[in-house]
């Protein structure tokens, strides 16, 4: 019962944060941001955001550092339009899957190549 109270909990965390960044944050400084998933626990202390952003590895630290600032807002934002007693800290991650998947994928087809011999 409490896997399926959390992982809707995951999902609308998710929904309402994609907006809140889009919409809501003015912040020059953060990127082209995608929230890749989200880990509530299972107290609902804490949240981890995982983020996907588009960039060197300057614009991902920068866009980390000015969500991180912008962590109280957003969670006093979340607070009002997720009926929760008590909303979670959020903490942000980056999410390198993407990244990873993609070098996967192009050394999978390096080795697919046949040699032009």
């Amino acid at each position: 019962m409490a896997k399926i109270r959390t992982g809707r909990v995951n999902e609308q965390v998710k929904k309402e944060l994609s907006l809140l960044i889009q919409s809501e944050l003015k912040d020059p400084r953060i990127g082209f941001v995608t929230i890749t998933g989200v880990e509530v626990t299972n107290d609902l202390s804490q949240a981890k955001v995982y983020l996907s952003v588009l960039g060197e590895e300057e614009q991902k630290q920068n866009s980390l550092k000015a969500l991180d600032k912008a962590s109280g807002f957003l969670r006093s934002e979340l607070g009002k339009r997720v009926r929760l007693r008590h909303v979670p800290e959020l903490i942000f991650k980056i999410d390198e899957s993407i990244a990873y998947g993609s070098r996967i994928e192009k050394l999978l087809t390096e080795i697919d190549k046949p040699d032009s011999k």
